[in-house]
C-alpha cells in the first residue's frame, strides 16, 4: 500500500465533487459527562481546507488497502493530538453515492478525554454536548447525516445504559 494514495477527487453524476478515490471515513466519538449527559467530539475544519469554518468529525480519504475503520482511526490520529485509547464501536453509517463512499463509525469512549487540534486541518477540536451540535455551522454532508446519527447515539446511549448496549470494543 501506498500511504496517501486514495488522495484526489471523485466527480459525481450530479456534478459534485468528494474527496477520496476509494472513498473516505470518519470516526464519531461519543462519551457522557459526569451528569449524564451525552456530548460527541467535532472538529471545526480551518478556514483553508474544503468548506473550512464548518464543524465536522475528523476524516478522510481511503487508501487503496484501508478498511474504512483502518481509514477512519488513521484519519483521526493525524487531525487529532491525544490518546484515542479504547473505545467501543456503536455502529456504522455509509452513505453511499454508488461512484463514492463515506462510513462514518460511532465510537463511544469511557470518558470526555482531552483532545487538541494534531494538525493544520483543525482549527478546534470540542466535545459538544449532542443536543446542541446540530446549532452549529456542520458540514453540508455532515448535517444531512446528523438526524440519523443523533437518533443512533441516543439508541446506544440509551441502552448502554441497561447493560444491552451494541458494540465491540477497540484499543485505537
Amino acid at each position: 500500500m501506498l500511504k496517501g494514495d486514495g488522495n484526489g477527487w471523485v466527480s459525481l453524476p450530479d456534478g459534485s465533487r468528494r474527496w477520496g478515490l476509494y472513498g473516505a471515513a470518519g470516526l464519531l466519538l461519543y462519551a457522557v459527562d459526569a451528569a449524564g449527559d451525552g456530548h460527541v467530539l467535532l472538529q471545526h475544519r480551518a478556514g483553508w481546507t474544503h468548506m473550512g469554518g464548518t464543524w465536522g468529525i475528523p476524516g478522510g480519504a481511503r487508501d487503496r488497502d484501508e478498511t474504512p475503520l483502518e481509514a477512519a482511526v488513521r484519519e483521526f490520529r493525524e487531525e487529532v493530538h491525544g490518546d484515542l485509547g479504547e473505545y467501543t464501536l456503536l455502529g456504522v453509517h455509509e452513505q453511499d453515492l454508488t461512484v463514492w463512499r463515506y462510513d462514518t463509525f460511532m465510537a463511544r469512549l469511557p470518558t470526555l478525554t482531552p483532545f487538541r487540534p494534531g494538525n493544520s486541518e483543525s482549527q478546534e477540536i470540542r466535545w459538544v454536548p449532542v443536543d446542541s451540535a446540530a446549532a452549529l455551522p456542520l458540514l453540508p454532508a455532515f448535517r444531512s447525516a446528523w438526524p440519523y446519527l443523533h437518533a443512533e447515539l441516543t439508541s446506544a446511549s440509551s441502552s448502554s445504559h441497561n447493560g444491552h448496549g451494541p458494540g465491540t470494543s477497540t484499543t485505537g
